[in-house]
């Protein structure tokens, strides 16, 4: 089969897409036949190379996809030949209440091999149902960065109907899911971007207040549109560059929610701030097999719209990780198969 392949760690020029041996089913796998990935910002620190975590070479990224079933093993029960299905690339010991807590929980893609391929072989645990009308872009495309804002907001930030929400970079991945699950709940909805397109899109998409960061200090920002007050939760994923003024934009006994560091993870903190303001800071990875289910379901029926910013095939993939990295346009960047497109 074709694959994308990263060889080493390193800038775009480690990516490869190219001959790889044919995966081969264990007795509750299913054998995927790929119709639709998509890119993450993990995908981009996967292939740089993250501490703690090595890969055996050549790995194949990938966290978000979807296709049809082409074979199961024997063990399946779940799903048969000729099923849609989509990836949910979270690995943890399913018998847990939350198994996003075991000690050995992975990510499908950035831990083990993913699904940039022509084929994946997947354990049925990490696959959900998908209805045959929903677009293979959408499929492809939805399931981390949906099941990651919807755990954020919904179950570890515990968002209220009438509380306010600031989401930052509301046009990128986990920013445009978070926006679109935070109007949904009932909140205000204060948002980031960088250009008046984006702007334009949040607005469009849940956003009752904007913010060019290139422009003016959100925090300042935030401040005057709440009159002094700040906002009750910060949807916080960019890290070391924005921390101080997500801290900033808080009111006191606010929450700020993170689930990533894209700018950078070791960022200077406030700690009186933190403390004579009662924050919370909260972690949050992830999404456990019934969350993964209550939010896809709203993808499913278009309550939820994932942003398509550009569908390349797998061997422009490098096109696709620049276009991760340099910020271009808003929403997610969907690769297929090149056979898919022949």
């Amino acid at each position: 089969m074709q694959a994308v392949k990263v060889t080493e760690h390193g800038d775009t020029d480690v990516i490869e897409y190219g001959e790889y041996p044919d995966p081969e089913i264990d007795r509750d796998e299913v054998l995927v036949d790929v119709k639709a990935a998509a890119l993450n910002h993990l995908d981009i620190w996967t292939r740089r190379g993250m501490p703690g975590i090595d890969l055996e070479m050549p790995h194949i990224p990938g966290s978000d996809g979807a296709g049809v079933v082409a074979e199961v093993g024997e063990d399946v029960t779940r799903f048969e030949e000729g099923d849609h299905v989509a990836l949910s690339a979270g690995v943890g010991d399913l018998r847990m209440d939350d198994p996003t807590l075991d000690p050995r929980y992975h990510i499908i893609g950035e831990h083990v091999t993913g699904i940039h391929s022509e084929y994946a072989a997947i354990s049925e645990d990490n696959l959900i149902p998908v209805p045959d009308h929903v677009d293979w872009a959408v499929a492809g495309s939805s399931c981390l960065v949906f099941q990651t804002a919807w755990r954020m907001l919904i179950d570890r930030a515990d968002l209220e109907a009438g509380e306010s929400v600031l989401v930052l970079g509301a046009s990128g991945g986990v920013g445009h899911a978070a926006l679109q699950i935070a109007d949904y709940a009932g909140a205000e909805v204060y948002a980031t971007g960088s250009t008046e397109e984006k702007l334009q899109y949040a607005k469009e998409h849940g956003a009752d207040h904007v913010c060019n960061y290139e422009e003016e200090n959100f925090a300042d920002w935030v401040r005057s549109e709440t009159g002094g007050r700040g906002v009750d939760v910060v949807v916080e994923h960019v890290g070391a560059p924005t921390w101080q003024d997500s801290l900033k934009s808080l009111t006191k006994g606010g929450r700020l929610v993170t689930c990533g560091g894209t700018g950078g993870g070791n960022p200077e903190t406030d700690i009186p701030r933190i403390f004579w303001n009662q924050l919370e800071i909260i972690g949050s990875t992830m999404a456990t097999p019934g969350q993964v289910d209550d939010v896809m379901e709203l993808v499913w029926d278009g309550t939820f719209e994932p942003a398509i910013r550009e569908e390349l095939p797998m061997s422009e993939s490098k096109r696709a990780h620049e276009i991760i990295e340099n910020r271009e346009g808003f929403g997610k960047v969907v690769v297929r198969p090149d056979s898919e497109l022949e």
